[in-house]
C-alpha cells in the first residue's frame, strides 16, 4: 500500500516532465559563458552591418552597396528579419546581444527537439539523442541567422512528423512558422521539400478509403506553406534565391561549411554514425520504407555539406522517434493534471536567475569577434593610406564592410558567383598564379589585404611594383608602388673547372 501511494505522488509531481527546460537553461547557460564562440564567424561582422542599413533606410537591400567588385549588382537578403535583430541586439549592448540572443536561439532549439522527442522516447534515450545532435551541430552553431532560424525549423518539421505519427493532416497553426522561417533564413525552402515525402508517408500507410481526403488536405496545406513563405518584402523573389546557392557549383567545396565530410580523423559525425549502426544492429531495428528514405536523404546532405550536419542532427531524431518507440519503448506516462501555480513559479524563478545570471557575467565579461579574423591594426594603418581599390583575403571580406571598406570579395559568395569566386581562391592561394596578377590588373588594384601566412603575400614580397607597408601576425598590406624592386640580376659565376 506505502510503494502505491508512493508511486502515485511522483507520477503526479508538477515538477515531472521538465527534462525540456533542464535541458535549455544547461544549453543556455554553456554558451553564454562559452559566448565568444559564437563569434568566430567573419560573417557575423557584415550581417550586423546590413541589419543596421536596414533599420538605418527602413528597407531591405534590392542591389549591393558594400563591395568594390559588385556594388550595383542585383542582391537581396532572404535573411533580413534575423540580421535586424542581431543589429538591434548589438546596439542596445555590444556583442553581448548577438551572444545572449544567439544562446537563447540554440536553447530554445534543443529545449523544443528534447519536448519533441521526450512524448515519444524515455529521458534516458531522450538524453542520448540531444547530446549526440549537440555534438554534431557544435561547429556550426554562430552568431548567425541561421541559428536564430532553428527553433522555427524544429517546430515547423516537429509539427509534420507529428500529424504523420498520427496518420493525419498537419495543423494551420504551422505556417505562420513558415513565413517567420522565410523572413530569417533561406533554409525555409528546405521546409517547404519536406512536406512532400512526409506526407507521401501518411498517405501511402493509410487506409485505403483514407488516403485521397489525406492527399487532398496536405495538398492544400502545401500550397497555403508555399503561399506562406512568400510573405516577405521580396515576395516569390525569396524562393528563387536558394537558386543562386545551388549555382555556385565548385566554389561550394572550397567554402569551409560547405565541404563535405572528412573521416581522415575521428569525428563526432562518424562516432554518432558508427553508434547509430552498431545500436540498430543489436535491437533489430526497423524502420517504415519512407522514414528510412528521409532518414538517408538527411545522412546524404550530411555528408556531402558539412553545414547540413545539422539538418541531420535535429531532424533525424524527429524522424525517427515514433519508430524507435514502438520497437524499444517510450515514455513513461505522466499525469497531465500536473499542478501548474508550482511549474508557473518554478518558470518565473528561473527566467529571473538566468536574466540575473546573465546580466552579471556580461558586465564582468567582455565579449568581441575572433581576433585572428579581425584585422584590426591592419585596417587601421589600411585606412590612413586612402585607398579605395582593395584586394582582400576572402575571410577579411566582413570585417571590412562593418569598418567601410569596400571589399573585393566577402561571405555572400551568392552575390559574387561560382567563377569569381573560384578565380579569387586560386589567386589568393597560388594554385593558378597568372589569376594573382590579372586580377590585380583587370580590377586596377592599388593595394592588397591578406593574411601574412597566404601564398599571395609571400609572392607579392618579391614582386617588383609592389611594396609591403604593413605587416602583422595576421595581415599584411601591400601597395602599388611603380618603383618598387625587389630583384636584381644575379651576377654570373664561371663554373669551377
Amino acid at each position: 500500500m506505502t510503494m502505491s501511494v508512493a508511486h502515485s505522488t511522483a507520477e503526479t509531481s508538477p515538477l515531472r516532465g521538465l527534462l525540456p527546460l533542464w535541458v535549455g537553461i544547461g544549453i543556455y547557460a554553456l554558451f553564454v559563458l562559452a559566448g565568444n564562440r559564437l563569434l568566430i564567424d567573419p560573417d557575423t561582422l557584415w550581417q550586423v552591418t546590413v541589419g543596421q542599413w536596414i533599420l538605418d533606410h527602413r528597407a531591405v537591400p534590392e542591389t549591393d552597396v558594400y563591395s568594390l567588385t559588385m556594388r550595383g549588382q542585383p542582391w537581396i537578403s532572404t535573411q533580413w528579419l534575423a540580421q535586424v535583430m542581431l543589429a538591434k541586439a548589438y546596439a542596445i549592448s555590444g556583442w553581448s546581444g548577438p551572444v545572449v540572443l544567439a544562446a537563447g536561439a540554440i536553447a530554445a532549439t534543443f529545449a523544443l527537439l528534447t519536448r519533441f522527442l521526450n512524448r515519444r522516447l524515455s529521458e534516458s534515450t531522450t538524453l542520448v539523442f540531444v547530446a549526440a545532435a549537440l555534438a554534431l551541430t557544435v561547429p556550426h552553431l554562430l552568431a548567425r541567422p541561421h541559428v536564430l532560424a532553428m527553433p522555427v525549423m524544429v517546430a515547423w518539421v516537429g509539427g509534420l512528423i507529428a500529424a504523420a505519427d498520427r496518420r493525419g493532416a498537419p495543423s494551420f497553426w504551422l505556417l505562420p512558422l513558415m513565413a517567420l522561417w522565410a523572413n530569417l533564413h533561406g533554409g525555409f525552402v528546405f521546409g517547404l521539400v519536406l512536406i512532400a515525402p512526409v506526407a507521401l508517408d501518411v498517405v501511402l500507410s493509410a487506409d485505403a478509403t483514407l488516403r485521397k481526403a489525406l492527399a487532398l488536405r496536405w495538398a492544400a496545406f502545401a500550397l497555403a506553406a508555399l503561399v506562406a513563405s512568400c510573405c516577405t518584402p521580396y515576395g516569390w523573389n525569396a524562393l528563387l534565391a536558394s537558386e543562386k546557392i545551388m549555382e555556385l557549383g565548385g566554389a561550394l567545396p572550397l567554402i569551409m561549411e560547405w565541404k563535405p565530410a572528412d573521416f581522415g580523423s575521428v569525428g563526432a559525425l562518424e562516432v554518432c554514425l558508427l553508434a547509430g549502426t552498431g545500436l540498430a544492429l543489436l535491437h533489430g531495428i526497423k524502420l517504415p520504407p519512407l522514414r528510412i528514405a528521409l532518414l538517408l536523404g538527411l545522412l546524404h546532405m550530411a555528408l556531402a555539406q558539412g553545414r547540413a550536419g545539422e539538418l541531420l542532427a535535429l531532424l533525424a531524431p524527429l524522424v525517427l522517434a515514433a519508430p524507435l518507440a514502438r520497437q524499444i519503448g517510450g515514455a513513461e506516462l505522466s499525469n497531465p493534471n500536473a499542478a501548474p501555480p508550482l511549474r508557473g513559479v518554478l518558470f518565473a524563478s528561473v527566467a529571473a536567475v538566468l536574466v540575473a545570471g546573465t546580466f552579471a557575467f556580461a558586465s564582468v565579461h567582455r565579449y568581441e569577434p575572433n581576433v585572428r579574423q579581425s584585422p584590426v591594426a591592419a585596417v587601421a594603418a589600411l585606412k590612413k593610406l586612402h585607398l579605395a581599390r582593395v584586394f582582400n583575403d576572402y575571410d577579411f571580406g566582413g570585417y571590412l564592410i562593418a569598418n567601410g571598406v569596400a571589399p573585393f570579395i566577402d561571405g555572400r559568395t551568392e552575390l559574387y558567383g561560382e567563377k569569381f569566386f573560384v578565380d579569387h581562391n586560386a589567386a589568393s592561394g597560388l594554385m593558378e598564379p597568372e589569376n594573382l596578377f590579372r586580377l590585380l590588373e583587370q580590377y586596377k588594384i592599388e593595394a592588397t589585404l591578406m593574411r601574412t601566412q597566404s601564398a599571395a603575400t609571400k609572392l607579392l614580397d618579391h614582386v617588383d611594383g609592389w611594396r609591403k607597408v604593413y605587416a602583422d601576425d595576421i595581415a599584411t598590406i601591400h601597395v602599388r608602388k611603380a618603383g618598387a624592386v625587389h630583384t636584381a640580376e644575379p651576377a654570373v659565376e664561371p663554373a669551377a673547372k
